[in-house]
């Protein structure tokens, strides 16, 4: 009896996984994107992939652009057919059309094992309630009361380098110590929750379950991606599922408490903004509490809860490893390095708000163009959830030479969106776009990429546009503020010793260390004002 069953369940799998690769086939086959150009596949299974993945960030896709044109086609897993292109009409329609270029059902899947249904995985109306009662969150106004945050961890971390550099210059691995800063930043602006991470060796509980559920999200074996890509095989648990299952328990038990927290100072300070309810999780909570919001729009608390474990993913990474490209940036042009910290001198206080951060145009400048050329997340995919004629700003030619002036995509199209790309276009930027000059947004930039902010990708376009992302430009600016005003950095090896590894965003290495991971090396001193 038992053989029985068991050969029916494999029977049944294998007749799911056929029914589901010939589908695959067939779609491939009636692609109307066969006749585009683009590389030939290099693997059978890989596609395209592997050569990707041994590239740099984006320097093979830019390849292909100037080999083929601004609307290609290269191969994924199974030699599936992925669309790429550059060209704005095009990036512009899938970003704003967002009920039907979505995150692919392996991605969402993949995603929500780390951080639950939250507005970073839930789409269409879903998402747009989430987004709804969230935006008042990351306004403005709230982004100013939460910058004295920002201030006091920045300074916290300039204190303790200030220490580890009181006999002279002292190489720091950067990437690590602010990834310490914005996890405290994020633990106490988010949610009132402190990680403490500047100023102890020990993880708090909280960090440690994230740190566990983020790491096993990202280890990819066989069956995982059997899982990611299949329903079917999700039944299977493995040591990997009880590990994750474990932390995430821990966070739960942890967010539901900060979650209480929150409502209860609520329910004794009503619609005051006293105490706690500064952070996030608690404008968050009064958002959805509001007596103007109906009670059938309103979140669920599960659906709040899963918000905490976003606002890590979104708000702490992000932000950490632009700051990093940031200062390595500035080793690499000394000049803008000085001009930056003579600007930030001119102000009186070491703690500055949010108005006084942003009146300082170079340093405006120096974000800008940090993110423009070292964008933290250098690409994302959609897929198009039905069939669809997209418009071009260039027409592209087929491989038998015919122009076509708009683009036929097909329901289960995986689409490439090439933040990096578009950041350093040099049709766009102009032939110096590859390297790194603040100056450039001294006059006034105009293009057609469908951006939220500063005319560029990093922080995507739409109605799906990162939603923090004036946290997180407040958030770098104080970092640099308080740390370009203390120190004086320089590179600790060759530059050409510095590479990029993306793993949800581009971090550093050093490639002559493989085995030391994500790095970056700064020899800082402290300045000495004259």
């Amino acid at each position: 009896m038992f053989l029985k069953l068991f050969f029916s369940l494999v029977g049944s799998l294998v007749a799911y996984a056929g029914y589901q690769f010939f589908s695959l086939i067939y779609r491939e086959f009636n692609s109307p994107l066969k006749f585009l150009p683009g590389p030939k596949s290099s693997h059978f299974f890989y596609g395209n992939l592997r050569d990707i993945w041994k590239a740099e960030n984006s320097v093979l896709h830019e390849q292909w652009v100037r080999e083929y044109g601004s609307t290609l086609k290269y191969k994924g897993f199974f030699g599936l057919t992925r669309l790429y292109t550059t060209d704005s009409r095009a990036l512009n329609h899938f970003l704003t059309n967002s009920y039907i270029y979505q995150k692919s059902a392996p991605a969402r899947y993949s995603l929500a094992r780390i951080v639950g249904p939250g507005v970073l995985v839930a789409e269409e109306d879903v998402h747009r309630q989430q987004r709804k009662i969230m935006n008042p969150a990351f306004g403005a106004p709230q982004i100013r009361e939460l910058t004295g945050i920002f201030v006091q961890k920045s300074v916290e971390l300039r204190d303790i380098w200030a220490s580890q550099a009181a006999k002279g210059t002292v190489r720091v691995d950067v990437l690590t110590w602010l990834s310490k800063a914005t996890l405290d930043i994020i633990g106490l602006a988010g949610f009132n929750y402190d990680f403490n991470s500047l100023a102890s060796e020990k993880q708090s509980e909280l960090g440690a379950a994230f740190a566990t559920t983020f790491q096993a999200g990202q280890r990819m074996t066989v069956l995982r991606m059997l899982q990611t890509w299949s329903p079917a095989f999700r039944f299977i648990r493995t040591k990997l599922d009880r590990v994750m299952e474990n932390s995430q328990a821990v966070m739960r038990r942890i967010g539901l408490q900060l979650l209480q927290e929150s409502k209860n100072e609520m329910a004794q300070n009503g619609t005051s903004e006293k105490g706690r309810s500064r952070d996030l999780l608690s404008l968050l909570v009064r958002a959805n509490t509001s007596k103007d919001l109906p009670a059938s729009q309103r979140l669920s608390d599960e659906d709040v809860l899963a918000q905490v474990p976003t606002f890590l993913v979104a708000g702490h990474e992000t932000t950490s490893t632009a700051t990093t490209w940031a200062l390595f940036a500035l080793t690499q042009n000394l000049a803008a390095q000085t001009r930056l910290r003579n600007e930030l001198l001119t102000v009186a206080t070491d703690e500055p708000t949010m108005d006084e951060l942003n009146a300082l145009p170079y340093l405006d400048c120096v974000v800008r163009e940090t993110l423009r050329i070292h964008a933290p997340v250098p690409a994302t995919m959609r897929v198009a959830t039905q069939d669809d004629i997209v418009p071009l700003a260039q027409p592209f030619t087929d491989i038998y030479g015919t122009v076509h002036e708009s683009l036929k995509v097909t329901k289960g199209q995986t689409i490439m969106i090439p933040i990096l790309t578009m950041n350093r276009d040099p049709a766009i930027w102009g032939p110096d776009s590859m390297e790194f000059i603040p100056e450039r947004w001294e006059s006034e930039i105009s293009n057609a990429l469908p951006g939220v902010w500063g005319h560029m990708l990093s922080f995507l376009g739409g109605p799906r546009a990162c939603i923090g992302y004036r946290f997180s430009l407040v958030e770098m600016k104080a970092l640099l503020f308080t740390l370009v005003r203390a120190f004086e950095f320089e590179l600790a090896v060759p530059a050409s010793d510095i590479g990029k590894k993306t793993s949800v965003v581009q971090r550093p290495i050093v490639r002559s260390e493989p085995t030391a991971g994500n790095q970056m090396p700064l020899l800082i001193k402290p300045y000495v004002r004259s």
